[in-house]
Order: C-alpha cells, then structure tokens, then sequence
C-alpha cells in the first residue's frame, strides 16, 4: 500500500490536512529503507496554524519495532549510512550491526525536525516537534515506537511526546536534555543569537552563523578537553595574536553554515529556551542519561527530572571530557546504556 492510498484513521487528527509524497523504497536483504516526506498543517503554541514539511527515513526489517532516533538542533531524518543512503548519518556509530540500535533487527526512524527546512519564521516548541511526531507515526501507520531516543534536543522532544502522546511510545531514553532550559544556558544561546543578528545588521548572515556556532563549540565541550588538545603557546602572525583552538573553531563553523539556513538556527536555538514541562505529567517509563560537567544541561537539572518522574524514572550519569557532546563520542557507553533497555528477551549479547 502507498502511503497516498492510507485510510483515513492515518491521518492525523489533529491536523488540518496532510499532503504526502511518494516515499523512496529500497531493499538490501531483509533491511528496507523507505525515505519521504510530507507537508501537515499544525497549530504551533506560539506560531498558530501554520503549514509544515516533514521529512523521514525508517530503516529495518518490515515489520520489526520502530525506535524514533532524534538528536541536537542540527541533526536529521539521517541517522546512519544505509545500503540506499551511503553517506554518513548524524549518529555516527550510535547505530549500526550489533550495536543496541542494530538496523538488521530495529526498524530506525529518524525525521528532519520541524524548522530545520528555514521555512517557518515563527517561534517554535519543542511541543510542536512532539506533535510533528505525533503527525509522522499517524501517516506511517505506527500506532506505537518501541522507544523514542533522544540526545540534546531530541530528549526534550521526546520529553514533550510522552506528556502530550503518551500512547505512542513504550520508552523514553532522555540523554543530556532536562525539563527546562537552565537559565546559563539559555544566557549563552542568547549571546550566540545576537551574534547572527549583528552578521545580519552587517550582511554578513553567514558570518555571524559561523560565530555563533564558534560559541556554541565551547558550551558543548569542557575545559578539560580543551587543555589537553589545544595547550600551545599563541603565535602572532600579521601583527595578531592567534590562540591554538582558532582553526578548530573556524573549521566547525565553515561545516556548520555549509549546511544550515540561517532562520532554521535561529528558530531551533530559540526553541531549546522554550521548552518546559513538568516532570510529573511525563506517563512514560524514562530512563536519563547525565554527563558529569555537562556544561548546558547541569547534573542537577537531571536529578530534578528523575526526582518529578517519580516511579518512572531511572538515572544513569557519565563522566566524561566531552561534556554535552559525550553521546557523540562515548559511543560505546551509550550503546551499553541502551542494551538494558532496548534489548528484547531472547536477544544475544
């Protein structure tokens, strides 16, 4: 069946339309890959109805459990290279054989988050990527994920689905993300705006993204990490002085405008502040991951989430150098992490 000639009952409900293109299928053994997208039109909290594109991939076995894979405000419907998508996914080593998240027996879902496109020039919740969920597993035909994983922002949308969805997944696994935007944090996504808003005032709107990103490189990372990797005496060049770690931030910033509409940014950092829930109308069994020194989400925003989830939740911390990027590069901690959650009885270690 296409996804053009689903039932009514797909459609979701609280959506004033739903216009679906043609998915992409391709098959390589028993791993199929279906990639499309559509565009629904949602009531956003703060932007009122407004017309968006959503954008997916679901890898895996037909008919095997679905787990919805999100992660920061850069990340996108690819989570991992694939016999049709070679390319390399924002997920790095998170997914592949024999790890938790192992295509070959989980169907892997990813989505380009609502915004992402720089299409929508209105605020943007983290409520409304839970509804833009929500709208996706309805015009897939998944009543319900086998768990929704989410690191940085994906963990506050996943956060927003088990209070505003509940029924539609079994397990949130919430890695360095909280119930609210710690008021440092949200001080330093501030400062990177005004950044891009002063490119802006100059035409120079990638200038500005690229500074911003500089900025955000050092809150996602420790000073620890930047000691050992970056300890060097400064070298004066043209009569300026120039610091170990500056070619480490331009390049991070060229990779990041090549690929990133300024007014997505804009709107995907805006929304991190606005996100906020109460722990206790979380109805979804949740297990938090923390990262010791994570500069943005702080140790104790993770154990204030736990202690309002009550019976619900569990917490697991890290300790790592890398600070909120450690899901990204302590890949073999997590996939461990995710075992004992993931893994179904009569699974081989």
């Amino acid at each position: 069946m296409s996804f053009a000639d689903l039932p009514a009952r797909h459609l979701p409900p609280h959506d004033a339309a739903v216009v679906v293109a043609p998915a992409h299928v391709a098959a390589s053994g028993a791993t199929e890959v279906r990639r499309g997208e559509f565009e629904a039109a949602l009531t956003l909290r703060h932007g009122g109805p407004q017309t968006v594109r959503i954008a997916w991939e679901l890898v895996g076995p037909a008919g095997a459990p679905v787990v919805l894979v999100a992660g920061g405000i850069s990340a996108h419907r690819h989570v991992a290279a694939n016999a049709a998508c070679p390319e390399v996914g924002w997920a790095g080593n998170l997914v592949g054989n024999a790890r938790a998240l192992d295509p070959s027996r989980t169907r892997v879902l990813g989505l380009d988050y609502v915004g992402a496109d720089g299409r929508v020039d209105v605020p943007i919740d983290t409520a409304d990527q839970a509804d833009a969920v929500a709208a996706l597993l309805d015009v897939l035909g998944i009543a319900r994920l086998r768990a929704f994983v989410g690191y940085s922002y994906g963990a506050l949308v996943g956060l927003q689905l088990a209070v505003r969805h509940p029924a539609r997944v079994s397990q949130l696994v919430a890695v360095s993300g909280a119930h609210r935007a710690h008021p440092y944090a949200a001080a330093w996504r501030a400062l990177q705006r005004k950044a891009v808003a002063l490119g802006q005032l100059q035409c120079a709107d990638v200038q500005g993204l690229s500074l911003a990103r500089q900025f955000a490189m050092l809150s996602y990372r420790t000073p620890e990490e930047f000691e050992e990797r970056f300890d060097a005496p400064p070298e004066v060049s043209n009569g300026r002085v120039r610091v170990a770690a500056e070619d480490y931030l331009d390049a991070a910033g060229a990779r990041f405008v090549a690929r990133t509409p300024v007014n997505a940014w804009l709107r995907l950092s805006e929304s991190i502040d606005l996100h906020r829930i109460d722990p206790a109308q979380v109805a979804v069994p949740t297990l938090v991951v923390a990262v010791e020194g994570d500069r943005l989400v702080p140790l104790s925003d993770s154990v204030a989430l736990v202690e309002g989830l009550g019976a619900l939740g569990q917490l697991r911390v890290l300790r790592s150098p890398y600070g909120h990027d450690a899901f990204l590069k302590e890949t073999d901690r997590i996939d461990g992490i995710l075992a004992g959650v993931l893994r179904q009885p009569g699974d081989s270690a």
